[in-house]
């Protein structure tokens, strides 16, 4: 029986996510992608889930994908529609990751390359084991990165540090990876870090994390009116739900609140 290239496991209210194809460097195929959009459709809406934290089982988290599953595409020498439409099958998968209304952290380590950051850009949070290398080298076999590395990485970095990693394709580690905010947290054990970070998001009430998450994503082009706009239809959404009512009871009664995603 061939083993599962993606595991998922319940911890508590998280959802851990292993990329599990060490023996390939866990190099990035359709199963593996699959994988991922099954674990993320399954607790879309569950309340029992309140964070995702995706890691890599092996030596690194992903060396980036997997050349011969490309060339396996039969893709490459081809043009137009072809093209466009696996690579948009592609973007949807990395989109649930964005898209989900739940924190997503990746827990990063060893390496980290090409197709693969432009997977962990895709999160909220990212947090990297010491000595991590991180790539965005698809301009060195004629390509660009085109699952949302130029759109996000532009986004996140800002286009000066976006074309110097894209275009020179230079290699990062995990403390330059934080100077420029590529990465939130750099920890000797990466999983430790992101279950405190996960520890610390699931206290809070899981709807307004979520809510929040998308109307940060939403309001990045935004003007500020418009922003605020989000903010005041997002909260009445909100207003009414048994999280409010809990949260301040709680406060009132000074306990800590029990959440329920409602």
């Amino acid at each position: 029986m061939s083993k599962s290239v993606v595991l998922t496991k319940r911890e508590g209210l998280n959802l851990i996510v292993t990329i599990n194809r060490d023996e390939k460097r866990n190099a990035l195929n359709a199963e593996i992608m699959y994988g991922i959009r099954d674990a993320f459709l399954s607790i879309a809406t569950d309340p029992k889930v309140r964070c995702v934290i995706i890691r890599g089982e092996g030596k690194g988290f992903s060396s980036g994908i997997d050349f011969s599953f490309l060339a396996g595409l039969g893709l490459v020498g081809n043009s137009g529609n072809a093209v466009r439409v696996k690579i948009r099958e592609a973007q949807e998968i990395v989109n649930l990751i964005s898209d989900i209304e739940k924190p997503v952290i990746f827990a990063v380590h060893g390496f980290c390359y090409g197709m693969a950051l432009e997977l962990i850009i895709s999160g909220d949070f990212r947090v990297a084991r010491e000595g991590t290398q991180f790539g965005i080298q698809e301009v060195t076999v004629g390509f660009i990165p085109d699952m949302g590395g130029i759109a996000r990485l532009t986004t996140l970095l800002g286009p000066i540090k976006a074309k110097e990693l894209i275009m020179t394709a230079k290699v990062i580690e995990a403390d330059e990876a934080r100077e420029i905010q590529l990465v939130n947290e750099v920890h000797s054990d990466e999983m430790e870090g992101a279950l405190a970070l996960a520890s610390q998001l699931n206290k809070n009430a899981p709807l307004a994390v979520g809510m929040a998450k998308k109307i940060i994503d939403r309001g990045q082009h935004m003007d500020v009116r418009s922003i605020l706009e989000l903010e005041a239809i997002g909260q009445t959404t909100l207003v009414d739900t048994e999280d409010v009512k809990e949260g301040i009871a709680a406060k009132l009664e000074r306990r800590e609140p029990i959440f329920k995603g409602k």
